[in-house]
């Protein structure tokens, strides 16, 4: 059953060229003169790849069902992370790489999402935003703030390291963007 370009969506995945693709956004384009098109920016599922590619209006692709499935990590083995299917209690073991640099902000018992195609896991998702307490970091000295805006290095409990403002200490908690490993806030707690 293939649908065509009038029927993009954001989220919607398809088939093309042998690899699983999802529209991250597009734009349907008439120009005043030659035939209209479709303008998208689509996201290779496998490796999280993204790329722009033009279609013309009226042309297919095979949909593809993607399904998120609810896992809760629970411990890290050399190379490997166990996570826990939720619905059956069952435990998997996932290569670390399968979460790119997302991996560094696990934390025991947090919920993260599989991202399946039929029974292939096309890859795995975690919260945009985790709040992680700094477990080492340099003291800030009197002056130092004196740039406005200047950070220092900070270890997470995770070992995740991130740039924190002078104020903060370990044993702060913080809030970080998982998708670019910023510090966000310092949370109240």
């Amino acid at each position: 059953m293939a649908v065509d370009t009038s029927d993009f969506k954001n989220g919607m995945a398809f088939n093309m060229d042998g690899e699983i693709y999802q529209i991250l956004e597009f734009q349907h384009v008439k120009p005043g003169k030659g035939g209209a098109f479709v303008r998208t920016r689509l996201k290779r599922m496998r490796t999280g790849n993204v790329i722009e590619k033009t279609f013309r209006s009226g042309e297919k692709v095979d949909p593809v069902f993607i399904d998120k499935v609810n896992y809760q990590f629970l411990y890290r083995q050399g190379t490997e992370l166990i996570l826990m299917d939720l619905d059956s209690y069952e435990q998997i073991p996932v290569q670390e790489s399968k979460f790119g640099d997302s991996a560094k902000f696990l934390k025991e018992e947090m919920e993260v999402l599989a991202i399946q195609a039929g029974d292939e896991v096309l890859g795995y998702e975690v919260p945009n935003f985790v709040e992680l307490e700094i477990s080492e970091t340099d003291p800030a000295f009197k002056g130092d703030t004196v740039g406005g805006g200047a950070t220092k290095p900070a270890t997470l409990e995770t070992g995740a390291v991130v740039q924190v403002p002078f104020h903060l200490k370990a044993g702060d908690v913080v809030k970080v963007d998982t998708r670019t490993g910023d510090y966000l806030e310092r949370v109240k707690k």
